[in-house]
């Protein structure tokens, strides 16, 4: 009788196609995502006069460098840019790569696209060169983010070399209160355990609170998995994953569903499977969360005050927040509730899907932003259904900006970005110093909490503002 196993354990087995004495091994890859900024690693296969392995196995969508003001691609001034979202169409062509291209209602972020296309499928291993491609592993994918040289070296072979990482469980039981959403509960994990808390691990999340969220809620909290330091992120499949996937364009049909979902059914941990490690919270525990510092892991709940220096347990750490502090403008022992922003921003791989513009459109409506503020939705077929569900209206009413899909202002590589000494509430996954513009001060909150920041022009608890 073999020993109960990981999802992990089970999904990495399946894929060896080598072991190697120096521990490295040769992993089949199921699914190779590609974005914009995979445009270097085609052009070097070109150069070698190598072709794509296996084409139906790789899908892309310019989504880092496309405006989200318009669809006029001959509009990007910047000539590299444009270079880089024009040539995915090209590319695509000449290797038989799907591309969902600019104009097509399917593109939109890749990480959004991946899913809602259902070219995400449990028990799959998926790459793509961006850190956050562990978002897939919500519906039971081993996914992570590779480098610019392994994409080309996917691209040419359809498999990758990687050493094994550890696993590690963290367990979320309970019932999250109200107005707590994904967002929150991954914000609360990464305060827990810290940035490098699940570093050289591949977390699977589990417990009663994490099988309680949507679909959207899970990949909210897989994206994140790269911010506390892990490889990647993973939910056990569930009816609420088959749900989710069932009917979507690439996933299995007719008897070929059937047999899909009997292998997806034995994908779960078994019971007795041992994690090399292991970390719980009580999912009532959890209140909104807000980060104040310069890393995901400096996040409190919005009923705290900016933490004080020399609370910190060592000294690297006290300097650490000091520097962090300096940074953002903040003063220790600042209540977090009424601190005041100076721009919104809701979007990105980690919160732009319906359910999370349903959660700030029922925050909006009726009220007027205090604050300039965007919504970017994650892909085209978002933005049409967003449409059709009359939130656009309630964002634009409240004279919050509606834009087309992309990355947009998480990142800001299109030239979407900050001023410098602005603070942002943003819904995206990181608040490194930069990274959403040159001295822009960046905060990380969910849709909702960025929602009531927008009307209030402050940090707001926003179980102030819901509905009961």
């Amino acid at each position: 009788m073999s020993q109960p196993a990981t999802m992990f354990e089970k999904i990495w087995r399946r894929h060896v196609v080598v072991d190697r004495q120096d521990g490295y091994t040769l992993l089949y890859v199921d699914r190779h995502i590609l974005h914009d900024g995979s445009f270097f690693a085609f052009e070097r296969l070109k150069q070698v006069g190598q072709k794509v392995r296996r084409p139906e196995r790789s899908f892309g969508t310019p989504d880092h460098y496309v405006p989200t003001d318009t669809r006029n691609v001959a509009a990007i001034s910047d000539d590299r840019q444009r270079l880089l979202v024009t040539s995915m169409a090209r590319h695509g062509a000449e290797t038989g790569v799907t591309v969902f291209d600019v104009g097509d209602r399917r593109q939109g972020i890749v990480h959004v696209m991946g899913p809602e296309q259902g070219i995400t499928l449990p028990g799959l291993t998926m790459v793509c060169g961006d850190s956050h491609t562990s978002t897939h592993g919500a519906l039971g994918a081993l996914a992570f983010g590779i480098g610019s040289s392994e994409v080309t070296h996917v691209l040419a072979t359809q498999s990758l070399w990687q050493r094994k990482p550890k696993s590690m469980r963290i367990t979320v039981d309970g019932q999250l209160g109200f107005g707590i959403t994904g967002k929150d509960v991954i914000l609360a994990i990464i305060a827990k355990m810290g940035a490098a808390g699940a570093v050289g691990h591949v977390i699977e999340y589990a417990g009663s609170a994490i099988r309680a969220l949507s679909m959207e809620g899970r990949l909210t909290v897989c994206n994140m998995s790269i911010e506390g330091g892990a490889k990647a992120g993973m939910i056990a499949p569930d009816d609420t994953t088959y749900e989710y996937v069932r009917g979507r364009q690439f996933a299995p049909k007719g008897a070929a569903w059937d047999a899909a979902l009997n292998q997806w059914r034995s994908l779960p941990s078994d019971d007795g499977a041992t994690f090399d490690r292991e970390l719980s919270l009580a999912g009532a525990d959890i209140a909104p969360m807000v980060t104040w510092g310069t890393s995901p892991e400096d996040a409190a709940p919005i009923t705290a005050r900016i933490p004080e220096p020399s609370s910190a347990p060592d000294i690297a750490k006290r300097e650490g927040i000091e520097r962090a502090l300096a940074y953002q403008g903040l003063t220790p022992g600042t209540p977090i509730d009424g601190i005041k922003i100076d721009r919104v921003f809701i979007g990105s791989c980690t919160n732009s899907r319906i359910e999370d513009l349903r959660e700030a459109a029922k925050v909006v409506k009726g009220r007027k932003a205090a604050v300039p503020s965007w919504v970017v939705p994650g892909s085209g077929i978002i933005k049409e259904q967003a449409e059709a569900e009359g939130l656009d209206r309630i964002f634009e009413d409240a004279g919050i900006e509606w834009r087309h899909a992309g990355c947009s202002m998480c990142i800001g590589v299109n030239g979407e970005t900050g001023k410098p000494g602005e603070r942002i509430a943003s819904t995206s996954n990181r608040n490194f110093v930069g990274r959403q513009g040159r001295g822009v001060r960046t905060h990380l909150v969910s849709p909702a909490m960025a929602a009531a920041a927008a009307v209030t022009g402050t940090f707001t608890d926003v179980r102030k503002l819901l509905p009961n």
